[in-house]
């Protein structure tokens, strides 16, 4: 079923869009949310927290695209679920990728302003246009996602060494252009 007729079945109120949704989406969606909870239980929740969100939100929202839509709630209740889970106590997969981008950037989990954030966003977006579109989906996938170096390393058919020495050079050259717009010293 195409995207648009599943946002059809929502504005209907059927609740055949869930299902649809689940058919076509559900791997994409607890995928999200188990690289950042790590617990089948836990993404079990985010992802039928996911589902109810859609059905929340649409109408009168009509996103697009569908699946970047459904992954953004994904991980934002992921990222909910896992500050509750880890009040005081640390995941290492997902703090990891955190960490690696702090190093750069100082955009962990406590970013001091809104602006800055905002002024992070748009230079972040600008470098990974600049990169080729490997680089951006392994960029992507290790901190959007949360994806371990193995599994990307799986995905793209190369070793995890591979990935991490590409991941360090793409941070650093992030670092420099960071520093070149003055976002950093």
């Amino acid at each position: 079923m195409e995207d648009s007729e599943i946002i059809a079945l929502f504005y209907e109120r059927s609740e055949q869009a869930i299902e649809e949704t689940r058919c076509k989406y559900g791997t994409v969606v607890r995928r999200t949310a188990f690289h950042i909870l790590n617990s089948f239980q836990d993404t079990e929740e985010c992802e039928n927290d996911t589902y109810l969100a859609a059905w929340n939100r649409i109408p009168p929202e009509s996103p697009y695209p569908y699946p970047a839509y459904l992954c953004r709630i994904a991980r934002n209740l992921a990222l909910n679920r896992y500050h509750f889970n880890t009040a005081s106590r640390r995941n290492s997969s997902y703090d990891l990728s955190l960490d690696e981008l702090d190093e750069v950037a100082g955009i962990g989990n406590d970013p001091a302003s809104d602006y800055e954030v905002k002024q992070l966003t748009f230079a972040i977006e600008a470098f990974l246009d600049t990169l080729s579109a490997e680089d951006r989906r392994m960029f992507v996938l290790r901190y959007w996602f949360a994806c371990p170096v193995k599994e990307i390393a799986d995905e793209l058919n190369t070793s995890p060494h591979r990935i991490s020495v590409r991941l360090s050079r793409t941070r650093s050259r992030l670092q420099k252009f960071l520093k070149k717009e003055g976002l950093i010293s």
